[in-house]
């Protein structure tokens, strides 16, 4: 051919394959990230067949780096990680050190320098933001408190790891590494000091700068009605200031891109952004997969499948263990610890960034970031069997009631209602289950009317808050009678449920009326079908957003045309 067409190959062919192992891996219910990063392997370097060009891949990987760093600040919430702040920030920073501690005692057993042993345990300590979010999501559990604290959790990691990003390049001559460019003569602490201030003063032009001109860009662009240049808008901003924070700040392009999402998302459009830029961040997410599997060397699995295994043991048993005993030291319930366990047994992404890192700056050998490749496919594979195993997990454990009543919160002050609420308080009173946007406004409206009102809610944080503001709650899962009768449901006038799940409407619906036949139910469903079924199951009186919403509009409508009648000149 007349001209290169080397990156067409790449395109072609990595695209092809990702596309058809892909699908096999969503057909087989596996997460396609699996099928791309098979597609990587066939064209690599190290398999027969047709084979890539790396340099080309690793270009595209570093664009892929830059969208999902990009998307990753753009889902970065701190409400949600407010939210579950007193068990996320320790839980999450305590489980890092655990597994990076395994991670460098095994790999120092093995003979490596503790530089490589650093970015090993660092890379198998942080679970994928895909990964998680996609399991939560095909289980409807992103919204519970659940998928809450898990999420919480993993954005704390996120955390972690942009910041062990920003500092493995300045600390490389002091772990056994390479000198970053310019460094080599430096003192060591210098060049760590002069990075910090280097970071500081990036983060501080991105929050006083940044977070001010993006969005006012956005909104100039916004009113013109192109489509093509809105996106375009974001692209460049994603681009520019990730390339920009490298060349003018001296920082990686990953925290660059990571910056840019956060002050995107602080514009008015942010959803729009989002939205319009979700194919291509996805397309350059797909390339990254595919270049990453393309480093890959199968060869590792049949010359060391004990390093292998090992590296498995410490991603799906060591940090999931870990992650579980900090839950339930927290005091959460089982079902909570088994959940943000099966979230977290798998690495991926930043594993896949922090190990490239390690091998640029020549700490970690090609066979450590082998060994963490092979673990991230091997834990991403098994990790929807993880979650699989969750209820029939619990019913062992709450079989042997020994062991639940030993990890499950036997004594906790938040499980029971304060000495200081009355008997009379406990009469009469509405019991509200969940105390989400919902609850709160209903809430909010029965204290201003001197109702009494008993809240059962599972986020313990929630109930500290409660209780703080005299507000009686009790902390646990209504659908375990313990809560419900906790509340006094035996004694209560109303049962209020939030929306949730129908099966465990039903549940509580059961217990409550067991407890007190004559108690009055109302429900807040989340769809028309869910309401649907609720009202022929005829369990209590439904309540439906978009129904409320209608009725209430149509009446204000019907009052106002009515008080013109009357205010007319005829009257």
């Amino acid at each position: 051919m007349p001209h290169d067409v080397d990156l067409i190959i790449l395109l072609a062919v990595g695209f092809g394959l990702a596309l058809v192992f892909g699908y096999i891996a969503a057909r087989l219910r596996l997460p396609p990230l699996i099928g791309y990063l098979i597609a990587g392997i066939l064209i690599s370097p190290n398999t027969p067949g047709v084979v890539g060009d790396l340099a080309l891949a690793n270009q595209l990987a570093e664009l892929g780096v830059m969208f999902l760093m990009f998307g990753v600040g753009m889902h970065f919430s701190l409400n949600d990680l407010m939210q579950v702040k007193r068990i996320a920030l320790p839980g999450a920073i305590l489980q890092i050190a655990v597994a990076t501690l395994l991670g460098i005692g095994v790999s120092m057993m093995w003979g490596w320098s503790f530089g490589a042993a650093l970015i090993f345990g660092l890379s198998l300590s942080c679970a994928s933001t895909v990964v998680l979010l996609k399991a939560l999501g095909d289980r409807g559990l992103l919204e519970s408190v659940n998928g809450k604290i898990a999420v919480g959790w993993l954005l704390v990691e996120d955390l972690v790891m942009v910041l062990a990003l920003v500092l493995l390049p300045a600390t490389a001559v002091l772990l056994g590494g390479q000198a970053i460019e310019g460094a080599a003569n430096e003192n060591i602490w210098l060049t760590l000091g002069i990075t910090l201030l280097k970071v500081t003063g990036f983060i501080a032009f991105m929050l006083i700068i940044g977070k001010r001109v993006v969005p006012l860009i956005m909104q100039v662009v916004a009113r013109l009605g192109s489509r093509e240049l809105f996106t375009l808008t974001v692209v460049a901003a994603a681009i520019s200031i990730a390339f920009g924070a490298y060349k003018v700040f001296g920082v990686s392009m990953a925290l660059g891109a990571f910056f840019a999402g956060m002050v995107v998302k602080e514009s008015d459009f942010s959803h729009r952004a989002e939205e319009e830029t979700l194919p291509l961040r996805e397309i350059f997410a797909i390339l990254f997969f595919v270049a990453v599997g393309m480093l890959f060397d199968p060869r590792i699995l049949l010359e060391q499948p004990l390093h292998v295994l090992a590296v498995v043991a410490i991603i799906m048993v060591g940090k999931t263990l870990a992650a579980m005993a900090l839950v339930l030291f927290f005091r959460y319930p089982i079902n909570t610890a088994l959940t943000v366990g099966a979230s977290l047994a798998q690495i991926g992404e930043f594993s896949f960034i922090l190990a490239a890192l390690g091998v640029s700056l020549n700490l970690l050998s090609l066979e450590g970031q082998n060994l963490i490749l092979a673990g991230a496919l091997i834990s991403i594979t098994l990790n929807s069997f993880i979650f699989a195993a969750i209820e029939p997990v619990q019913r062992w454990i709450r079989e042997r009631s020994y062991l639940a009543r030993l990890l499950e919160r036997s004594g906790d002050p938040l499980a029971m209602l304060p000495d200081e609420v009355s008997q009379d308080y406990l009469r009469d009173q509405v019991v509200l289950v969940g105390h989400g946007e919902v609850g709160r406004r209903i809430t909010q409206t029965l204290m201003h009317n001197n109702i009494k009102v008993v809240i059962a809610e599972e986020n313990r944080e929630i109930v500290e808050n409660l209780r703080e503001k005299g507000i009686a709650a009790v902390s646990g899962v209504a659908t375990e009678a313990s809560v419900l009768i906790q509340a006094h449901i035996q004694h209560a006038r109303l049962l209020v449920l939030s929306p949730m799940d129908i099966i465990d409407i039903h549940k509580i619906v059961d217990i409550a009326k067991t407890l007190n036949p004559k108690i009055q139910i109302l429900l807040c469903a989340e769809s028309k079908e869910e309401a649907e079924v609720i009202r022929r199951d005829n369990i209590g009186d439904v309540y439906y957003a978009k129904e409320e919403m209608a009725t209430n509009m149509s009446n204000h409508i019907l009052n106002q045309i009515e008080l013109a009648h009357h205010q007319s000149p005829s009257h």
